[in-house]
C-alpha cells in the first residue's frame, strides 16, 4: 500500500482523506515539508539569539499572563509547563478514530512551516498515527480559541512521556508505550508546546468525520426515501426534470434525478395512483433533501480549507522576516459549518420520520402498523415512536453553539467559538439520523412486502435483497431492538449510490 505523502504543495481534498481514513494506510512528512518546518525553525532561533524582544508565547506568558517576560534559561521549561497545565479534560474519551485523524491533522498544519517546530516533533506525530499509539483524549475542555487547547494538550502529552495512550487494545501510560519503540520523550524548544495546543484539530476531526459520513447518508436518504415512496403507492411525477429546471437549486435537482433514476422501471409507477398527491415528506424530497446537501457542499467547502490551513499562533513567515500574533486559532468558521452541518442532517431525519409514519398509519391498501392481526400484534408501532423520540432530541441538538460565547483568562480571551461543543454534537445528530434512516428502511422494506407480487425498479430491489440478509420480515411480533440496531449498522456499511 502507497505511502501518502504530507505535502505544503499538494492541497489536500476530502475525497483523498477519505480514502486515507478508509485503507489505512502510512503517511510520511514529505522532502519540502521537512524542509519548510527545519526552515522555520533555524529562522526562529536565529531572530531570538538576535532579538529580545517580546514574542507572545515565547518568552512572554500565555494568555491574559502575556505582559509576564520570561528568562532565557526558563523558556524551554515554559512549554513543558503549558502542556501540562492545560491538559484538563473531562467527559467521554473521544473514540480512537477520530484520535488518529487529530495526529494527521496536526502534523498536516505543521508541515506547511509556519509554526516553528522541530522536524522530529512532527515527526514523532507522524510514528504515532502509524503506530496506531493513540493519545487518551478527552471531549470536553475546549471553547474553541484559542484554538482546542485541552484536548490537544492530552493528545501531545505523549510527546513528554506524559499522559495515556491506547495501544494495540490496552491502556498504557505514555512511557511504557513508547518505550516499546526505544521512543524518548521529545525536549520542547520555544514555541513548540504553544504550536501544539493552538489549533483546531479537535474539531477538524470532527468535521471531517461529520461530513463524509452526512453526505453518505445524503445518499441513502434518496435511497430510502424512493424505497418508501414505491411502498407507500406514491408517485413520481413530482420529481419530473421541468419541475426542477425552473427552481434550479443544485441539491434539489440532484436529487430529482437520483429519484428519478432509482424508480426507472418500476412495475410499481406504472399502476393506477391512489391519490391524486402524495404527503409533503414524499413528494418534496428534492427540495428538502436537496436543501440538505446544498448546506453540506457549504460544510465540506469549510471542512477542506480549514484541513489545508495552519491555525497556530503565533506565525511565522520567515520569508518576510515576521512572526505575527493574530487569530487563526479561533474556531467560528468550523464552528458555523458544523452547526449547519447539524440542522442539515437533522432534516433528513425529521422527514425521513413522517414517511414511517405515513406508512404504518394504514393507507392505500397497507395494514396497520404494517403486520398481519394488527391488535394481536403491534407490527411496527413502536420503532416510529423510537424516531420521533430521536428526531425531538435533534431539534435540541440543533440549537445553535456558534452564537454562544464566554470570557476566559481575565478578560484576554473575551469571545470563543464553543466550536468543540458544535462538533460534538453535531456527532450525535450524525449517529441519530443513522438510526433514524434505519427505521424508515425497515419500515420501507416490510411495507413493500405487501405490494407483491408488483416489484420496484432493479436498483431498489438490490436494497431490499441486501437488507432482507440482514433483517427478516417481521411477521408476527418479536423483540425488534436487535433489527433496529442491524438496520443502523446496515446504513452505515452499505454502499449507497
Amino acid at each position: 500500500m502507497p505511502t501518502h505523502i504530507i505535502s505544503p504543495t499538494q492541497p489536500l481534498t476530502l475525497a483523498e482523506l477519505a480514502a486515507l481514513l478508509a485503507d489505512g494506510r502510512p503517511v510520511a512528512l514529505g522532502d519540502d515539508a521537512k524542509a519548510r518546518i527545519a526552515a522555520c525553525h533555524h529562522y526562529l532561533h536565529q531572530r531570538l539569539a538576535e532579538d529580545n524582544g517580546p514574542i507572545y508565547g515565547i518568552n512572554t506568558g500565555f494568555g491574559s499572563l502575556c505582559n509576564v517576560s520570561i528568562p532565557l534559561e526558563a523558556r524551554a521549561q515554559l512549554q513543558i509547563n503549558l502542556m501540562m497545565s492545560h491538559a484538563c479534560g473531562t467527559g467521554a474519551e473521544v473514540p480512537g478514530n477520530l484520535v488518529r485523524l487529530m495526529l494527521f491533522l496536526k502534523a498536516q498544519s505543521l508541515s506547511y512551516g509556519h509554526s516553528g517546530v522541530q522536524t522530529a516533533t512532527a515527526e514523532r506525530l507522524v510514528a504515532m498515527y502509524n503506530r496506531e499509539m493513540l493519545p487518551v483524549v478527552y471531549e470536553q475542555g475546549s471553547l474553541g480559541a484559542s484554538g482546542d487547547l485541552a484536548p490537544l494538550a492530552h493528545l501531545c502529552l505523549p510527546l513528554l512521556g506524559l499522559g495515556e495512550v491506547n495501544y494495540m487494545g490496552y491502556r498504557l501510560s505514555a512511557a511504557d508505550a513508547m518505550s516499546l519503540f526505544s521512543w524518548e520523550p521529545l525536549a520542547l524548544q520555544a514555541k513548540e508546546g504553544l504550536a501544539l495546543l493552538n489549533g483546531t484539530q479537535f474539531m477538524l476531526a470532527y468535521a471531517v468525520d461529520g461530513v463524509l459520513r452526512a453526505q453518505r447518508l445524503a445518499n441513502a436518504a434518496d435511497v430510502i426515501g424512493a424505497l418508501s415512496t414505491e411502498a407507500f403507492g406514491g408517485c413520481a411525477d413530482p420529481f419530473t426534470e421541468n419541475l426542477h429546471r425552473i427552481r434550479p437549486h443544485a441539491g434539489q435537482v440532484l436529487v430529482a434525478r437520483r429519484l428519478r433514476e432509482l424508480l426507472a422501471g418500476s412495475e410499481l409507477q406504472t399502476q393506477p395512483r391512489m391519490a391524486v398527491q402524495d404527503p409533503y415528506s414524499f413528494r418534496c424530497q428534492p427540495q428538502v433533501h436537496g436543501a440538505s446537501r446544498d448546506a453540506l457542499a457549504y460544510v465540506a467547502q469549510v471542512v477542506e480549507t480549514e484541513c489545508n490551513s495552519v491555525t497556530d499562533n503565533p506565525n511565522i513567515f520567515p520569508d518576510d522576516d515576521q512572526i505575527l500574533s493574530g487569530g487563526n486559532f479561533h474556531g467560528q468558521p468550523l464552528a458555523l459549518a458544523l452547526d449547519h452541518l447539524a440542522v442539515a442532517v437533522a432534516e433528513l431525519g425529521s422527514i425521513s420520520e413522517r414517511r414511517t409514519y405515513q406508512l404504518i398509519s394504514g393507507q392505500r391498501g397497507l395494514p396497520q402498523y404494517l403486520v398481519a392481526e394488527p391488535g394481536l400484534n403491534s407490527g411496527l408501532m413502536i420503532p416510529q415512536y423510537t424516531a420521533a423520540g430521536i428526531v425531538s432530541q435533534n431539534k435540541q441538538l440543533c440549537t445553535p453553539t456558534s452564537v454562544d460565547s464566554i470570557v476566559s483568562s481575565n478578560g484576554q480571551e473575551d469571545h470563543v467559538s464553543m466550536g468543540a461543543n458544535a462538533a460534538t454534537k453535531s456527532r450525535r445528530v450524525v449517529e441519530n439520523v443513522e438510526q433514524v434512516l434505519a427505521i424508515e428502511l425497515l419500515t420501507a422494506v416490510q411495507a413493500l412486502a405487501f405490494r407483491r407480487p408488483g416489484r420496484t425498479s432493479a436498483a431498489l430491489e438490490k436494497v431490499v435483497e441486501a437488507f432482507g440478509q440482514e433483517v427478516k420480515f417481521v411477521a408476527q411480533d418479536r423483540v425488534l431492538y436487535p433489527d433496529l440496531h442491524k438496520a443502523a449498522a446496515f446504513v452505515r456499511k452499505f454502499d449507497w449510490q
